[in-house]
């Protein structure tokens, strides 16, 4: 009786492989069939922007993520005018440093920085240290911000919060500065210092402007000449 048996039980073990495999194919066709069928799949996570200072415009401030980068030809900036210099002229913008020679500021928008890899789009006015940086309108503190490029930095708004104002390189903040504080024109909001990439022994301000998008954020701008904001 046990001879007849055993060869009974062998014959089962290869049977039952081949239903476990037949199964498994079964599954693999009816899961490519059911993912290609155009049904609902799980969202993908949101890209994260970038957030850093327009010091170092393709690779910007401190790093929090990851910004768009500034282009000369932002979506968005239309509604400002089709002459943002010309409309920045009629605000009246004091000069960030008492004294500075608008003269100097030819050119340094253009200048190239990192061996000729990115523009400077912004100017430096040089300036001894501790010397007082004022608002040079009134608006809103968008962000106090600290980089590795730009150092101690403050992002202002212009009151219609249609542009935004740059300075880096700051030694420190006005005492009780904040964000979101409302400044008026001449206001003392910081002072010059060397912080970030600066030159230790050169102090000055690195001054930059900005006409924003329609979202209106601090990091997101098209870059302006303020040289030509200033110059009559």
């Amino acid at each position: 009786m046990m001879g007849k048996r055993a060869p009974r039980r062998g014959r089962m073990i290869p049977a039952l492989i081949a239903c476990f495999y037949a199964g498994g194919v079964a599954g693999w066709l009816l899961h490519g069939t059911f993912s290609n069928s155009g049904g609902p799949r799980p969202a993908l996570p949101a890209t994260v922007e970038l957030q850093e200072p327009h010091e170092t415009p393709a690779a910007t401030a401190g790093k929090i993520a990851a910004r768009p980068e500034a282009t000369g030809d932002v979506p968005g900036a239309a509604f400002i005018g089709r002459d943002p210099i010309a409309e920045l002229r009629r605000h009246r913008l004091l000069l960030p440093v008492e004294g500075a020679d608008v003269k100097g500021m030819e050119g340094g928008f253009g200048e190239r920085r990192g061996g000729g890899g990115r523009g400077h789009e912004a100017v430096d006015i040089l300036a001894p240290r501790h010397t007082p940086v004022h608002a040079v309108e009134g608006g809103r503190i968008a962000k106090l911000f600290f980089s590795k490029a730009g150092g101690t930095t403050i992002y202002q708004f212009d009151p219609t919060e249609r542009f935004c104002y740059y300075y880096a390189h700051l030694d420190r903040y006005a005492d009780g500065l904040r964000e979101g504080q409302t400044v008026s024109a001449g206001d003392v909001i910081g002072y010059v210092g060397t912080t970030g990439n600066a030159p230790p022994n050169t102090p000055h301000l690195h001054f930059a402007v900005f006409a924003l998008t329609d979202a209106r954020r601090w990091w997101e701008g098209r870059p302006l000449d303020p040289y030509l904001v200033y110059e009559r």
